[in-house]
């Protein structure tokens, strides 16, 4: 007896067969998700700005010797804004080229990909500690005007890394919420399609000796009559 049916597995998720029929479309792995992308997008160039203003801001204000942490947060700041710059320079001059062919590595360099709140964590933490190292200095220090600036420079620095901080780590909740809800509608997809499955009949062939034995006999008799 042998019994024959359509497994589950057959049954694949759309998005899935999606994905595999845009597996040679590798320009294509770069647009995906697009609200994630424009989004991670608009806040990298709202961070270049914003510290770029605030780094040439703290320069410009240099004009004698008690400004050297003028010129060394100023330098920071820049230098910060000129690396979330160089990497989106470097995202978009990647895809342009078409180098890269590996979707996990696409994932990462993209706009959105993983590489983005790693980054704005690492900006925003940058930024609370040259505000902590102000106020610390601030604290310490006995030079009055001076003194008051650097407290102001370093609570406004102290309160901009932490809200950029608490921004990425609500992004990542927020992603990680999106797919734990994805996982969970596919299984109750693919449940409900086992579900059917196991409603259907299924269809059992049989084959018995007595069949058997004489398609045998046709086949010999078959074969003696040709020779």
């Amino acid at each position: 007896m042998q019994t024959f049916y359509q497994p589950a597995g057959l049954y694949l998720d759309p998005g899935l067969i999606q994905r595999r029929v845009l597996e040679d479309q590798v320009e294509l792995w770069w647009f995906r998700e697009p609200r994630r992308s424009l989004l991670c997008y608009c806040a990298s160039v709202a961070l270049i700005v914003g510290l770029g203003l605030g780094g040439v801001g703290l320069l410009s204000t240099t004009t004698s010797l008690s400004g050297e942490w003028r010129l060394g947060v100023g330098t920071t700041l820049c230098l910060l804004a000129l690396a979330v710059l160089l990497k989106q320079l470097l995202s978009s001059a990647i895809q342009d080229m078409n180098c890269v062919r590996s979707w996990r590595r696409i994932d990462q360099l993209k706009s959105g990909g993983r590489a983005d709140p790693a980054l704005m964590l690492a900006v925003g933490l940058a930024v609370m500690l040259c505000g902590a190292v102000l106020l610390c200095v601030a604290t310490v220090g006995s030079r009055g005007h001076d003194s008051n600036e650097m407290l102001v420079s370093g609570l406004v620095l102290m309160a901009a890394g932490a809200g950029m901080a608490l921004a990425v780590a609500g992004y990542g909740l927020l992603i990680f919420l999106k797919r734990r809800r994805e996982q969970r509608r596919r299984m109750m997809m693919r449940m409900s399609r086992v579900r059917r499955l196991g409603g259907r009949t299924v269809r059992v062939f049989s084959v018995s000796g007595g069949q058997m034995s004489q398609a045998r006999r046709e086949t010999f008799s078959s074969r003696t009559s040709l020779i």
